[in-house]
Formats: structure tokens, C-alpha cells, sequence
């Protein structure tokens, strides 16, 4: 399955190269931003099938980005997928009851992030 739109909002590059270099070797195309003010911004212009954010980030965090883009029209049923280190069951909670889709915890593996990408985007 290829030519899903993913974008990966995280404000460590290393973790975005990461993610860059996963996500295109398995033919996303995608798109990055170092924060949620930006991914917020990138995800209006873009459309991405899948969202990735990381919940600690400067200016706007990874809950912030999860409520803004619910509360757009056009990206409400949009799958976002937290990544994260942080594991707390009530950091989940909140995330799932916010919109999330689905959280997994840094650092990734490859093969089970793809497969989750696969399965929210129903690929």
C-alpha cells in the first residue's frame, strides 16, 4: 500500500528523520513539522490521511493539536496516532478522549508503526 499522506508533527528532528526515512521507505508520502502550531497549519493544506503527533512539544502540544483538528471540518474522522514516550494510562485517556486513534510509546518499531498506520487508515 503506498501514496497515503502521513504527517509526523514531533519537535525532535532526529525523531522526524526517523520517521521520514520509515514512513518513505514504506511509500507515504510525507510531511513533517517541528511543532503543533505548524502541524496544525501543514495538516489544513495538506489533508494527510494519517497524523502523527508527539504530546510534548513547544508552543502547541500533541493534545492541542488532537482538539484543533477534530473541531475542523474537514479532518474530523482524519486518524491520529499519538507517539510518545510518555506511556500514563491517564495521558491515554485523555489523548482517546480527546480523538485520538490510537498511541504508541518511543522508541518505535518500524514494523508494528506501520501496521498501525495501515490499520486507522484502512489500508
Amino acid at each position: 500500500m503506498s501514496g497515503l499522506k502521513v504527517l509526523a508533527i514531533d519537535d525532535s528532528r532526529t525523531m522526524r528523520d526517523l520517521l521520514r526515512a520509515t514512513l518513505e521507505e514504506a511509500g507515504f508520502e510525507v510531511f513533517t513539522a517541528e511543532d503543533g502550531e505548524v502541524g496544525v497549519q501543514t495538516a489544513s493544506t495538506v489533508s494527510p490521511d494519517v497524523i502523527i503527533t508527539d504530546i510534548n512539544m513547544p508552543r502547541l502540544d500533541g493534545f492541542g493539536v488532537i482538539e484543533t483538528v477534530r473541531k475542523r471540518e474537514g479532518s474530523r474522522r482524519t486518524p491520529i496516532l499519538v507517539l510518545s514516550t510518555e506511556s500514563a494510562g491517564e495521558l491515554k485517556a485523555r489523548a482517546r478522549d480527546g480523538g485520538a486513534t490510537g498511541w504508541i510509546v518511543k522508541p518505535f518499531d518500524d514494523a508494528k508503526l506501520l501496521a498501525a498506520i495501515r490499520r486507522v487508515a484502512g489500508a
